[in-house]
């Protein structure tokens, strides 16, 4: 595949909303897809002084354990289970699902790019950190 090829993508926001019945969020990563370029990564990041401020009883560690499993499945993991053998689409489109736990993802946005790597970078800088 050209690295310089034009082609779509999809990418959501990974939000992190500790009590489900406020609806308060803060952005905690991005997951991106990239059929053209067979590509489907996540970053994330978990701000604990974020997270103490929304929700000082929520343990942290709980949070990065759940967290964790996203990069797994975006990847094939093994460890991600009956989900992470999917095809790289549908993971996608599983992770993306919306969802009434803590942790939910933004609608899905789409754009071009012939760089999805940089992409997922660029969102992740604007958008966590």
């Amino acid at each position: 595949m050209q690295e310089d090829k034009l082609c779509t993508f999809d990418y959501a926001i990974i939000r992190l909303v500790p009590r489900v019945e406020r609806e308060e969020f803060f952005n905690v990563g991005v997951i991106l897809s990239c059929p053209g370029h067979k590509f489907l990564e996540s970053r994330i990041f978990l701000d604990e002084d974020k997270l103490k401020c929304f929700a000082p009883d929520v343990n942290a560690e709980t949070v990065r354990e759940y967290l964790s499993v996203i990069p797994k499945i975006c990847a094939g993991d093994a460890e991600a289970g009956v989900i992470g053998r999917l095809p790289q689409r549908e993971r996608f489109y599983w992770l993306t699902a919306p969802r009434s736990t803590i942790i939910q993802t933004s609608p899905v946005h789409t754009g071009i790019t012939d760089d999805p790597r940089g992409e997922i970078e660029h969102l992740f800088k604007t958008m966590v950190g």
